[in-house]
């Protein structure tokens, strides 16, 4: 289902990598656990899974598919097949929790009779039918987290990538939110869970990968988070190295590497690269993520170019709606001549296929 072959990348030239030469897969219908420090490579890992990152050497397979020979325009429809939960949930925070599961469907065309019927089922997959009506700020946070698993779910993908899902949530909470991502795994979706969270590894029991140095130095079937294994950094068994790769990521970008510390994001060595950075097979300059609170402004993808795929970003939860233009960027959008200019329109039966209520 996932598979690298050989990969590495490099953000910034003479830096060490975030990845290098990893080979590993995960097959379909597995839960995986991606574990190991800050700045080891995990969200490396998920965002070349998405297309928003190209390495710089080897390949990434996805679904069968050599992610390099995936021209531009196909890139939202492959990302259409990959669900994303972040630990900030993302929600659209002027929609009711139907509505942002009714944005997922809304955006690619989905009749109205369909969607009808689909989000009232995700709602009550994820125990929140009678919250249908309520506003993000009227949920709890395990509430908000669940309907961003029902947003990314709503399309069926057969994979499911979740970035620090239950890092905001009390213990209790966090048990209820594994369950749901178990049920999901259950219905033969591919699950990979980005964690620090040694309660929920510890009690799913599933494969864990940890990762060092952008290296994997640990895959093991119905793990543990930690080990006895020498080359552990979590288990306390090898320095952690982030330290000085940060010092590297400092002296090349100061001030994306405090946005980064700001932010605690998974992979310090993830952020943008504003030195000359190191192309990617097709020639094009990586750019990272730059966040601060909710607000997050999305990597320039390889598809930067053409069809602007924002409008997924938002549905699949990787984008806030208040992270973008949602006017200009919809304005563009042209995908089964919906001709989308505003957010609003995603929600109105006008904009369906004929014009009908459906």
């Amino acid at each position: 289902m996932i598979r690298f072959d050989n990969v590495t990348k490099t953000y910034l030239r003479g830096q060490h990598p975030a990845v290098e030469n990893l080979d590993i897969e995960f097959t379909r219908g597995e839960f995986v656990f991606l574990v190991g420090a800050s700045g080891s490579g995990k969200s490396t890992m998920m965002r070349m899974v998405l297309k928003e990152v190209a390495p710089t050497r080897g390949t990434v397979y996805v679904a069968g598919k050599d992610l390099s020979r995936i021209p531009s325009w196909r890139v939202p429809a492959l990302r259409r097949d990959i669900g994303m939960v972040f630990q900030d949930f993302r929600l659209l925070p002027s929609r009711t929790a139907y509505q942002n599961i009714e944005f997922a469907l809304a955006v690619i065309g989905t009749p109205r009779k369909v969607v009808r019927r689909m989000v009232p089922e995700m709602l009550e997959m994820v125990g929140l039918e009678d919250k249908g009506r309520r506003m993000p700020h009227e949920l709890s946070g395990g509430e908000q987290q669940r309907v961003a698993i029902a947003r990314a779910y709503v399309n069926r993908p057969s994979i499911l990538l979740a970035d620090e899902p239950t890092g905001n949530l009390d213990p209790a909470t966090a048990e209820g939110i594994l369950d749901l991502l178990a049920e999901i795994n259950d219905r033969g979706t591919t699950v990979v869970m980005a964690t620090h969270d040694r309660a929920a590894v510890n009690r799913m029991r599933r494969r864990v990968v940890e990762m060092v140095g952008g290296q994997v130095v640990r895959d093991e079937a119905e793990g543990s988070y930690e080990t006895v294994a020498p080359t552990s950094v979590i288990s306390g068994n090898l320095p952690d190295d982030s330290l000085h790769r940060e010092r590297d990521l400092v002296a090349g970008s100061p001030d994306d590497a405090a946005a980064d510390r700001s932010a605690d994001d998974d992979d310090v060595a993830d952020g943008p690269a504003k030195g000359p950075a190191a192309e990617d097979p097709g020639g094009r300059d990586p750019a990272g993520t730059a966040t601060g609170g909710t607000e997050t402004v999305e990597p320039a993808t390889d598809n930067a170019a053409t069809d602007d795929p924002a409008i997924d970003d938002v549905a699949a939860g990787r984008l806030a709606a208040d992270d973008f233009s949602v006017d200009a960027t919809l304005a563009q959008d042209g995908r089964e001549g919906r001709g989308l200019t505003s957010l609003d329109d995603a929600f109105d039966p006008a904009h369906d296929e004929g014009g009908e209520d459906r």
